[in-house]
């Protein structure tokens, strides 16, 4: 009887052997894992980088320039630049 349960937990250890996963990729894992929540929880504590941020979603309104593919709308605030030039040092 005590040959038979012993048989019996080695089986049972060898297949749970066989389940668990190497322990270095699983403690990479929970390490990724960690700093990542860690780095989530300063981030949040600290709130944003430049205070005056906000959002850029307005909500669903169309583009200053009108639909996309319509050339007839702003182009972008790129009008006054006429000063610029490639010519180096003047």
């Amino acid at each position: 009887m005590a040959e038979r349960r012993g048989l019996f937990l080695r089986r049972v250890v060898a297949l749970l052997k066989r389940c668990v996963p190497p322990p270095a990729p699983t403690a990479f894992l929970v390490l990724l894992v960690l700093v990542f929540g860690v780095s989530y929880a300063v981030g949040s504590a600290v709130g944003p980088v430049a205070p005056g941020m906000r959002s850029t979603d307005t909500g669903p309104q169309d583009p200053p320039g009108g639909p996309p593919g319509d050339d007839t709308g702003d182009s972008g605030g790129m009008g006054d630049m006429g000063g610029m030039h490639s010519g180096g040092g003047e």
